[in-house]
């Protein structure tokens, strides 16, 4: 192979590691952006959050500082001395990241406090008690044989998360049998009544009637149509299901309002009972910026608890010009340097976020006045055209950020919808058509259900060109059943 010299031409994309933190904190949410600034707080000695007597000289609350500001933005500032002059880069090179130019700094949770915070955090954080673990408590407490209660393990473990039993009694059985020799069938059946005793009510239940029926077992006996309601779910379960009246009436020789009371406390059960085990923790939103009305007009703020104001330390920074080129004053430099950079990356960040926000409600001001039904579409490119921006950091700034309304908390990427186009020659949003096709449902007769074609027609009455399939499509999205589904016939 002979060796040879060439000379190519091109170009690329080379982003500095400035435009990479910028881009870094500008997609993440307001809980995942306060450990960033928690974690540059703790890793770097010249990052200071800044004292209210040294900024702005009021307590820095939404009512005093942000929402009188009038157009002025939430700022980060920086004291005074950041500019004067210093020997230290303004610029880095590209391609290249942080810990290529500098010493890598000790990561959150690098001492044994910082590990404390993060363990509440995780804490707090962790999922409720399972299914399988009440169930797992339960057992323990109850009183078994050794022999029943390591069949009671087994039809714990087939319990599924819905509250039902997964496997067959057959299949745990036939598991059981190298463990336990001469295990009778009936043995594990008894065990499973004993575990269908436990808490939630229904556990343990091998299909739905089933379950129904242990539910109105542990009913107390003189519980009105309980007996009635034991015979529906037993032997008439799929009458019910088809809303075959007149069969249920002659089989339950019932009258009409004796078989809409036993349906009501068919209903009253659960039909998963599973569920009823709470496995999640809440997780609350905290909004990023607030909507407030100004002047008989919407205005848009930002939100100070996820946005507190940072600063250099003036006493290290001073340490930095006067000190020499020794190791520890390089070190220094490295801090300063990036202390700087993180300031402005939040300050692009806020900036950003505010002026993405605003054009947002300047375009859905009827939102904001009459709620969804006025509702206008939008699609990224036309903020990206206004506050000019590529569409792709519209995407990020709207992801995961919300928005704090009077009609409630809703993400920036509700605010985007299709269109779908008018009798007049106008443009309908595709949420303004949910919040129709909703009002519509709420307010048919449950006992004439209006189809999809019933709706496409009041939609065309209205002025608003929707296809029945169009209907139908966000008729599922808003989790609403099909006309069939909804008839109350009881």
């Amino acid at each position: 192979m002979k060796q040879s010299l060439q000379l190519r031409m091109g170009q690329q994309l080379a982003m500095t590691p400035q435009l990479q933190q910028a881009i870094k904190l500008l997609q993440l949410s307001s809980m995942d952006l306060q450990h960033e600034i928690q974690e540059a707080l703790d890793s770097n000695m010249m990052l200071e959050t800044a004292d209210d007597e040294l900024t702005t000289g009021t307590e820095g609350s939404i009512a005093s500082e942000t929402w009188s500001s009038g157009d002025k933005d939430s700022e980060y500032r920086e004291l005074g001395d950041m500019d004067a002059p210093a020997d230290i880069p303004q610029e880095l090179p590209v391609d290249v990241s942080w810990d290529e130019m500098y010493d890598s700094l000790p990561s959150l949770g690098a001492s044994g406090v910082a590990n404390a915070d993060t363990d509440d955090f995780q804490q707090q954080g962790a999922s409720g008690e399972s299914l399988h673990e009440q169930l797992t408590w339960q057992l323990e407490l109850a009183r078994f044989s050794e022999r029943d209660h390591a069949i009671a393990i087994a039809l714990v473990d087939a319990i599924n998360e819905d509250g039902y039993l997964g496997s067959s009694l057959d299949d745990v059985h036939q598991g059981l049998l190298p463990q336990i020799p001469a295990l009778d069938l009936d043995e594990v059946l008894a065990v499973l009544h004993q575990i269908q005793n436990f808490d939630p009510p229904g556990v343990g239940a091998m299909d739905l009637s089933d379950c129904l029926r242990i539910q109105l077992k542990q009913l107390a006996e003189d519980t009105p149509f309980r007996a009635e309601a034991l015979t529906l779910v037993e032997k008439h379960l799929e009458l019910l299901a088809k809303r075959n009246v007149v069969a249920l009436k002659r089989l339950l020789n019932l009258e009409d309002d004796e078989l809409a009371k036993v349906v009501a406390l068919v209903r009253s059960l659960e039909p998963k009972p599973g569920r009823l085990v709470q496995r999640d923790d809440t997780h609350y939103i905290t909004p990023d910026v607030y909507v407030v009305r100004l002047n008989d007009r919407w205005s848009v703020r930002l939100n100070p608890k996820i946005s507190p104001k940072l600063r250099v330390n003036p006493t290290y920074s001073g340490m930095v010009r006067r000190a020499d080129n020794s190791a520890d004053n390089t070190t220094m430099r490295n801090h300063l340097q990036e202390a700087r950079w993180f300031i402005k990356s939040l300050q692009s960040r806020n900036e950003t976020l505010l002026k993405v926000a605003r054009s947002i409600v300047d375009r859905q001001q009827a939102f904001l006045d009459d709620g969804p039904i006025a509702m206008k579409p939008l699609v990224l490119r036309d903020i990206a055209e206004e506050v000019e921006m590529h569409e792709s950091t519209i995407s990020r700034v709207t992801n995961q950020k919300y928005m704090h309304t009077p009609n409630g908390i809703y993400e920036f990427k509700y605010f985007f919808s299709s269109h779908v186009s008018t009798q007049g020659g106008g443009e309908c949003s595709a949420t303004a058509i949910k919040a129709f096709l909703k009002e519509i449902v709420d307010a048919e007769d449950q006992r004439k259900p209006l189809s999809d074609d019933a709706i496409a027609s009041i939609f065309k009455e209205r002025g608003i060109n929707v296809a029945r399939r169009t209907i139908a499509k966000y008729r599922e999205t808003l989790n609403i059943p099909s006309s069939s589904e909804r008839k109350q016939v009881f």
